[in-house]
């Protein structure tokens, strides 16, 4: 599987279009309850399935993350909806002992084992928190990523806009998240394909259920270019976006102007 690196200029609010023109939700309309019930369920199994879903190319676009953060030795990172852990790892090995990491995720399930797993990693902490309240203060944070978690969210915008909070001036916010691929026929391949083979992925490993809900989890997210706008009403600037896994994952990133506005 080639990557697709090259990276897109985000559109503007006024001109963003969904592919089917048809208007992205706002947020998960699953109970965050129920989310959370389901992502305890599968956490022993998570890291396992997701390895095998994405075919081993997870890995590199964890890097292709944490590279977008441009945190230094010594920096610091809130990871939120952090899962078991993988992502935040990486975080930590970059900034070194010296430097801090935050993974916040609110299964607690996801936390237990996570903090078993990475209990030696000094700059490494986990803490059971809600993505739309994060447990930070305002600027506590010289970047802030989200991997596969913000389709989870009760509310997108919201969530860029906690995430925001809690970053420096000229930090930056990094979201990594699935996506249809274009163009069109590719994105009805990569679709039917994702809805038969995370339910019967999920049958052999355990969590049926939980892996129902991802593909669908897909179904009227924004697409790219949304999400680059919803990140500009947040009040994030310098935002981009490249595609990766064919075209079916989509890095964001943007930077925490030095003086934010208000967008209360």
């Amino acid at each position: 599987m080639r990557r697709k690196t090259r990276t897109e200029p985000a559109a503007e609010a006024s001109d963003v279009r969904s592919p089917n023109r048809r208007l992205a939700r706002r947020g998960n309309p699953v109970p965050e309850a129920a989310v959370t019930a389901m992502f305890d369920e599968i956490a022993p199994v998570y890291d396992r399935l997701n390895t095998i879903m994405t075919f081993g190319f997870d890995g590199r676009w964890r890097h292709a993350a944490v590279e977008a953060t441009r945190v230094p030795v010594g920096g610091s990172v809130i990871d939120v909806a952090a899962g078991t852990g993988k992502l935040a790892l990486e975080l930590a090995d970059h900034v070194g002992p010296f430097g801090r990491v935050l993974a916040v995720d609110l299964s607690s399930g996801m936390i237990r084992r996570a903090a078993a797993t990475h209990r030696d990693v000094v700059q490494l902490e986990f803490r059971v928190g809600n993505a739309l309240s994060l447990p930070a203060g305002d600027g506590e944070f010289d970047a802030a990523t989200i991997a596969f978690g913000l389709r989870n969210l009760a509310d997108f915008e919201d969530g860029f806009r906690e995430l925001r909070r809690v970053v420096r001036p000229r930090g930056r916010v990094v979201c990594l998240e699935l996506t249809m691929p274009r163009p069109r026929w590719w994105g009805r391949i990569f679709q039917t394909s994702f809805r038969r083979l995370a339910p019967l992925t999920g049958k052999v490993f355990g969590g049926r259920s939980a892996y129902h809900y991802l593909p669908a989890s897909l179904e009227g997210f924004p697409n790219p270019e949304q999400l680059a706008a919803t990140m500009r009403r947040v009040g994030l600037v310098d935002v981009s976006y490249r595609r990766l896994g064919l075209g079916s994952v989509a890095l964001h990133a943007g930077v925490v102007p030095d003086a934010a506005p208000s967008t209360d």
